[in-house]
C-alpha cells in the first residue's frame, strides 16, 4: 500500500512539473477535456433543469387527470378530416359523467377562450388569461388562495358575475396590499364582483403563469357567448380517485361516452381520452433524446483531448526514457513505471475535466442570476460523472504510453536518453 501511495505522490509531482514546465504544450493538451467535460455537464445540467422546470409547471395537476375533448394532445391515426367532424364535448355530457361515473375525485367542464381586457375604474389589464370552468376545478389544479375563496357549485351552474384573479392582476388593478375582495371590474361589457385572489406562483418557463390569469364560473362565458361557437374549445377535466385502475376507469368512460352519443361498435370514437401521465411519458423521452444527442457531440470534444493527452504523454516518455533507464536499473518493476504514467495521464485530465467543472458552475451562477424564474440545475450527480468521465478519458489516453513506457529496456533506454 505505501509503494502505491508514494508512486501516487511522485506521479502527481511529475504531473505538476510537466504543467509548471510545459504551460503551452499542456494547455493545449488539457483544452480538449476542458471544453468536453464542460459540453457533458452542461448538457446535462441544462436537459436537467428543462425537465425540472417542464415538470414543475404541471406539477399542480397530478398525472392520472384526465382531459375529454374533441382533439387529441399527441400523434393519432385518426385522419385530420375525420377529427374535424367529431362534436365538441358539451356541458349536458360533463353533469352525465359527474353524476354517473363512478371513483371520480374531482371534475371540471371548461372552456379555452381568448385573452381579454380587464377594466376597474381608470385602470386597464391587457392580455388576461380567461379560464371558464366549473367549480372542480378548484380541486383539480389544487389552486391556493390568498384572499377570499373560489366559487362554489351554485355560483357555477347559475353563471353568478363573480371572478377570482391572479396575483398580478389583483396588484395591477387594486395595488399592492390592497384588499380586492368585493370590488367590481368589468369584462365583456360587464360587471364582475371579485371573490378571490391566488398565491402569486411566479411565472413558468414558457411564459404562462396563474398569476396573469383570472377564473370565472363557465356558465357565464356559455351565456355570453353561446355553445356553438367555434371559437370556444371545450373539455371534460377529471381527476380519478388515488389507487384505482387508470385503464379500468378509462374503459369505462369511454363507454358511458359512446353509449350517450349512440355510437355503434364498429365506430371509433368520436372523441380524445387524453391523459397527463402520457404527457409526462413524453416530456422523458424528449429529455433522454437530448441527453444522447448532447453527450455524442459532447464526445467528440473529449476525443480530441483523449487524443491531446495521449500525445503529451507520449512526449513525456520520451523526455524521459533516461530516468526510466535509471529507475529499472534500480530494481523498478514495470508496474511502477506503468502506474507512475497512468497516474500521471489521469491527473492531467482531471484537472482539464475539473477546469470544466468550474466554467460550468460559473455559467449556472450567471444564468440563475441573469433568469429569475428559470433555476439551471447543477446537481451532484452531474458533477460526479464529469469527474468520473475526465478520469476515465485519462486512464484510456495513458494506458498506451504507460504500457510502452513500462516495456522499455533499461540499457537501451539508457544509451538513448544519453
Amino acid at each position: 500500500m505505501l509503494i502505491y501511495l508514494r508512486v501516487l505522490r511522485e506521479s502527481f509531482n511529475f504531473a505538476i512539473s510537466a504543467l509548471v514546465n510545459n504551460k503551452l504544450r499542456t494547455f493545449l493538451s488539457l483544452l480538449g477535456v476542458t471544453i468536453g467535460i464542460f459540453s457533458i455537464i452542461a448538457v446535462l445540467a441544462a436537459v436537467d433543469s428543462l425537465k425540472q422546470e417542464i415538470e414543475g409547471s404541471i406539477s399542480s395537476l397530478d398525472n392520472s387527470t384526465i382531459y375529454l375533448g374533441r382533439f387529441s394532445f399527441g400523434p393519432t391515426d385518426v385522419p385530420r378530416w375525420k377529427r374535424q367532424q367529431f362534436p365538441n364535448v358539451s356541458f349536458e355530457e360533463y353533469k352525465l359523467i359527474q353524476s354517473s361515473v363512478p371513483n371520480i375525485e374531482a371534475a371540471s367542464y371548461t372552456l379555452n377562450v381568448r385573452n381579454e381586457i380587464v377594466k376597474y375604474e381608470d385602470k386597464t389589464v391587457s392580455n388576461v388569461e380567461v379560464n371558464a370552468v366549473t367549480e372542480g376545478y378548484y380541486d383539480i389544479e389544487s389552486l391556493k388562495i390568498a384572499q377570499g375563496r373560489f366559487f362554489n357549485e351554485s355560483e357555477s351552474n347559475s353563471g353568478s358575475p363573480v371572478i377570482v384573479l391572479g396575483d398580478e392582476i389583483a396588484v395591477a388593478l387594486f395595488g399592492s396590499g390592497e384588499a380586492a375582495i368585493g370590488k367590481r371590474l368589468r369584462m365583456y361589457g360587464r360587471k364582475f364582483s371579485v371573490i378571490g385572489v391566488l398565491k402569486k406562483e411566479g411565472s413558468g418557463l414558457f411564459g404562462g403563469s396563474k398569476d396573469t390569469s383570472v377564473y370565472l364560473p363557465v356558465n357565464v362565458i356559455r351565456r355570453i357567448f353561446g355553445d356553438n361557437n367555434n371559437s370556444l374549445v371545450p373539455f371534460i377535466v377529471i381527476k380519478p380517485e388515488k389507487g384505482i385502475d387508470n385503464d379500468e376507469f378509462i374503459a369505462l368512460l369511454s363507454q358511458k361516452l359512446r353509449m350517450t352519443r349512440g355510437i355503434k361498435t364498429d365506430e371509433i370514437d368520436t372523441f380524445f381520452v387524453n391523459q397527463l401521465q402520457g404527457f409526462a411519458d413524453a416530456i422523458d423521452d424528449i429529455t433522454g433524446n437530448l441527453n444522447v444527442m448532447g453527450l455524442i457531440i459532447s464526445l467528440f470534444s473529449l476525443l480530441v483531448g483523449g487524443f491531446g493527452i495521449a500525445n503529451i504523454m507520449f512526449v513525456s516518455v520520451k523526455e524521459r526514457t533516461n530516468l526510466i533507464g535509471i529507475q529499472k536499473s534500480l530494481g523498478a518493476k514495470n508496474k511502477f513505471i506503468l502506474f507512475q504514467f497512468l497516474f500521471e495521464a489521469v491527473i492531467l485530465a482531471v484537472i482539464g475535466g475539473l477546469i470544466g467543472l468550474v466554467l460550468v458552475f460559473i455559467v449556472s451562477v450567471a444564468a440563475n442570476a441573469g433568469f429569475e424564474d428559470f433555476e439551471f440545475v447543477l446537481s451532484p450527480t452531474n458533477m460526479f460523472i464529469g469527474t468520473a468521465i475526465s478520469a476515465a478519458i485519462g486512464l484510456i489516453s495513458g494506458i498506451l504510453p504507460a504500457i510502452s513506457a513500462s516495456r522499455l529496456d533499461p540499457v537501451e533506454a539508457i544509451r538513448t536518453g544519453m
